[in-house]
């Protein structure tokens, strides 16, 4: 996770750390959606939302509220599976990188 806001891309690199936490976490979560034994009803939702996600953080910085539409569907649809809430979580707390975080959020 970033240490604050202010970090500057790795040497050589120009890539916005936020687009780089993004996709990391957006990694992370799909990997353990895929390993998850469980089939619940909204699954491919959340497949396919996070497969959009992955491919905004390919193209550079990406649009805020379709970020933030894109964690809405992710969460209404995997919310309920307590297993997937920390990958659920760094999702969240990386697209709050990209401007500030939803109110009555403490």
């Amino acid at each position: 996770m970033l240490r604050s806001l202010g970090q500057r891309p790795v040497a050589g690199s120009d890539e916005d750390p936020r687009v780089v936490e993004l996709r990391t976490a957006v990694s992370r979560l799909r990997r353990e959606l895929a390993a998850h034994p469980a089939e619940f009803p909204d699954r491919g939702v959340a497949e396919d939302e996070l497969a959009a996600l992955a491919a905004m953080t390919a193209g550079g910085a990406p649009e805020v509220p379709r970020l933030r539409s894109s964690l809405l569907v992710i969460a209404a649809a995997i919310g309920s599976v307590s297993a997937l809430s920390r990958g659920l979580a760094n999702v969240r707390d990386a697209v709050d990188l990209f401007g500030e975080p939803l109110r009555g959020r403490g």
